[in-house]
C-alpha cells in the first residue's frame, strides 16, 4: 500500500507539472506537430493627403504555395503553374518535388485574376494564401515622400518606412491539421486567426500643391538640363509640409528594382539627406542675427569696392566692380557679399555661433523623414576671422535645405516651428517659443519684400506681395576642394511678404543650360510655382492696379561694364555679371527681347 501510494502521489505530481506548469508550452509544441500554418498578411493602412485624396492603398493578391507530399502529379502541377504564372517550368518542377519540406513558395503577389484560374484547376497540393500588395493612385507624385514597400510588404523608404510600425498592422494565420508526413487530414478542424489592418495616415501635403511644385521641377529638368531639381512648400504658421519633391523620380507602381543604384538615388529625399553650401540665401540668417543684436538697421550704410581683405585674404563680392555706397536695404537687395562679411564680423564668432545654435544650424530638425543629415558647422574653436567673413554670406558652412528652411521659417514667422509631414487639425506653432523679436521678424520680411520687388511694390508677381532671396553656391568634391563649373542655384520665396503664410524653396543642382545664377535659373520657377498656387487657392491680388511694364532688351555687347549698367538702370533691369573684364562680350537675353521690367539679366565681360 505504501509503494502504491508513493507511485500514485508521484504520478499526481508529474501530471500537475505536465498539465499545469508545462501545459501551455506542450500544447504549443503539439499544435505545431499536428498542424501546418500559412501566414495571412495584414492590409497596410491607407495613406491620404490633407484633402482626403488617396496616396497609397492596399489591395488583395495571393501567394502560391505547394505541399509536395500532397501533389498527385508533379508534371501536371509544374506545367500548369509555370504557364499561368509565367515562370520557368524546371524551377517549379524542382520545388514541387521537395518532399522533405512541409511547403514551398512558388510566387508572391499573384493578381486575383490569375489566382482564380489556379483555383479553378483544383490542383492537389497547391494552396493560395491571401497577401497584400500596395498601389499608388498617383504614380510618381510625391514618390520620395510616400516611399514604397518590399515584395513582402515591409516599408523601405519614405513614409512607408518611417511609419511602418503604424501602417503594417498585425498578421493573421490559417492552420490546418496534418498527419506525420505533413498531409492535410480530411475532415479535420481548421483554425483561422484574422489579420488586423494597419493604421491609416493623413499627410500634411496637398496633392494639388504637390502637382504644382512637381510640374515646375519637371520644367527645370527639361529647360535647365539640371542634374536634380528639388522644392518644398511649408505652411509657416504650422510647420506642416504642403509639398516636397526631388526630380528625377519614378512611378511607385513601376519600381526600377533591376537597377538598385538608380532606385537608391531617386528614392532619396535630397532636401533632407544631402548637404550643400547655401550661398546667398543664408544671408537671411546673418541679417536676422545682426538686427536682433542691434548691430545694424535698414538705414545703415555699407561701402562695397568689390572685395574685402580679411586676415590678408582678398574675398570678392559677386559684383567685382563693387556696389559702391548702399544702405542695408539696398545691400540685401543687391546681395552684396561685402555687407554680410561686415555683419558677421560685427557679430563675432561667439555671437554668430549662438545664433546658429538658436536657428538650429548643425542640428537635425527632427522632421519625420528617414535619413536626415545634421549639416556641417566648423568647430567654433578653429574659426578664424576669414572663415567668419565667408560664413556671413553662406560659404564655409554646409546644411540641408530642410535645415535652412526650418531656420528661415522660424525667422519670418518669429517663433520656433516643428516641421512635419503628418497632418494635425488646428495645428499651430507655439507663440511662446520665440526665436527672434517681432520687430526683427518685421524688418527681415521687409528686406525679403524689397529684394524681389526692387522696381516697386507687388511687382515680382504682378499684384501679389511676394518676398524672396536667391542664392548661387559652388559645389565641392567628395575628396575636398571646389568642383569647378558645378553650382547649386536656389530661390527662397515667402507669401504674403509682410506676414508669411507660405514659404517656398527651389533648388537647381548643376544647371546645364549655360547659366547658373539663382536669380536667373531658380527664381523664375519659384515665380511659376507661386503663380499657379495663387490660382489653385483662388488668391485675390493684393493690389490689382499694379501693372508690370514690358521693356525691350538693349544691345549692350561692346559697351563698357559701367555704361551697360547705366543703360540697364534707365529701363529698370538688373543683372548678374560673369567675368572680371571691363567690356561686355555677351548678354542674355539677346538684344530686342521683350522682358518684364525688374527682370535680372546676365552680362558676360
Amino acid at each position: 500500500m505504501v509503494v502504491i501510494s508513493f507511485i500514485f502521489c508521484a504520478l499526481c505530481v508529474r501530471l500537475f507539472v505536465i498539465q499545469i506548469i508545462n501545459g501551455k508550452s506542450l500544447q504549443l509544441k503539439a499544435t505545431d506537430q499536428w498542424t501546418r500554418d500559412l501566414k495571412i498578411v495584414a492590409p497596410r493602412g491607407t495613406i491620404y493627403d490633407r484633402t482626403g485624396a488617396t496616396l497609397a492603398v492596399s489591395y488583395t493578391t495571393y501567394n502560391v504555395f505547394v505541399r509536395a507530399r500532397e501533389v498527385e502529379s508533379a508534371t501536371t502541377v509544374a506545367t500548369t503553374l509555370s504557364n499561368l504564372l509565367s515562370i520557368d517550368f524546371d524551377d517549379v518542377y524542382k520545388k514541387v518535388q521537395k518532399k522533405n519540406v512541409s511547403e514551398v513558395l512558388i510566387k508572391l503577389g499573384v493578381e486575383s485574376e490569375i489566382a482564380e484560374k489556379i483555383y479553378q484547376k483544383n490542383l492537389s497540393g497547391v494552396y493560395l494564401v491571401e497577401n497584400v500588395s500596395r498601389y499608388y493612385p498617383n504614380g510618381n507624385l510625391a514618390s520620395q515622400l510616400i516611399g514604397f514597400t518590399s515584395i513582402d510588404n515591409v516599408g523601405q523608404t519614405g513614409v512607408e518606412a518611417y511609419y511602418n510600425d503604424l501602417l503594417k498592422g498585425v498578421d493573421g494565420y490559417s492552420y490546418v491539421q496534418s498527419d506525420l508526413q505533413g498531409k492535410e487530414i480530411g475532415g479535420s478542424l481548421r483554425y483561422y486567426i484574422p489579420a488586423e489592418e494597419g493604421e491609416d495616415l493623413i499627410l500634411s501635403i496637398d496633392s494639388k500643391i504637390q502637382q504644382i511644385l512637381e510640374e515646375s521641377l519637371n520644367n527645370i529638368m527639361i529647360e535647365q538640363k539640371a542634374k536634380n531639381a528639388s522644392g518644398m512648400i511649408i505652411d509657416v504658421k504650422t510647420g506642416q509640409i504642403l509639398a516636397m519633391s526631388t526630380k528625377p523620380s519614378f512611378d511607385l507602381n513601376e519600381l526600377p528594382r533591376d537597377d538598385l543604384e538608380v532606385l537608391f538615388d531617386q528614392s532619396k529625399m535630397k532636401l533632407v539627406t544631402d548637404m550643400y553650401e547655401p550661398g546667398s540665401t543664408f544671408k537671411i540668417l546673418t541679417v536676422a542675427a545682426a538686427l536682433e543684436e542691434g548691430l545694424t538697421s535698414l538705414d545703415d550704410v555699407f561701402y562695397c569696392p568689390g572685395y574685402r581683405i580679411v586676415d590678408g585674404v582678398k574675398i570678392k563680392c559677386w559684383k567685382t566692380i563693387g556696389h559702391g555706397s548702399q544702405t542695408l536695404l539696398e545691400a540685401f537687395g543687391n546681395s552684396c557679399n561685402c555687407c554680410f562679411m561686415d555683419l558677421a564680423m560685427r557679430l563675432g564668432v561667439e555671437k554668430f555661433y549662438q545664433y546658429m545654435e538658436k536657428f538650429g544650424i548643425g542640428q537635425k530638425t527632427g522632421i519625420d523623414i528617414s535619413g536626415e543629415s545634421s549639416g556641417m558647422l566648423m568647430p567654433k574653436s578653429s574659426v578664424k576671422t576669414v572663415d567668419l567673413a565667408r560664413m556671413g554670406f553662406g560659404h564655409a558652412i554646409a546644411m540641408t535645405p530642410v535645415q535652412l528652411m526650418n531656420a528661415v521659417c522660424s525667422i519670418i514667422g518669429g517663433n520656433e516651428i516643428n516641421l512635419s509631414i503628418l497632418y494635425y487639425e488646428n495645428a499651430q506653432n507655439n507663440p511662446e517659443e520665440t526665436v527672434i523679436s517681432s520687430n526683427t521678424t518685421q524688418l527681415v520680411n521687409q528686406l525679403l519684400e524689397y529684394a524681389e520687388n526692387k522696381t516697386g511694390k507687388y511687382t515680382f508677381i504682378e499684384g501679389y506681395n511676394v518676398g524672396g532671396k536667391t542664392g548661387t553656391a559652388q559645389k565641392y568634391k567628395e575628396t575636398g576642394g571646389i568642383d569647378q563649373g558645378k553650382y547649386i542655384s536656389s530661390f527662397i520665396g515667402t507669401y504674403p511678404a509682410d506676414d508669411p503664410k507660405y514659404a517656398l524653396i527651389v533648388l537647381v543642382d548643376e544647371p546645364g543650360a549655360g547659366v547658373y545664377y539663382g536669380s536667373i535659373v531658380a527664381a523664375p520657377y519659384g515665380k511659376q510655382v507661386f503663380e499657379n498656387l495663387f490660382v489653385y487657392l483662388n488668391e485675390e491680388k493684393q493690389d490689382p492696379s499694379v501693372v508690370v511694364e514690358k521693356v525691350v532688351m538693349p544691345n549692350l555687347v561692346g559697351l563698357s561694364l559701367g555704361d551697360a549698367l547705366i543703360e540697364l538702370k534707365k529701363i529698370g533691369l538688373f543683372c548678374e555679371i560673369e567675368g572680371d573684364g571691363g567690356v561686355i562680350k555677351e548678354q542674355l537675353p539677346p538684344a530686342g527681347t521683350l522682358i518684364n521690367e525688374g527682370s535680372t539679366i546676365l552680362l558676360t565681360t
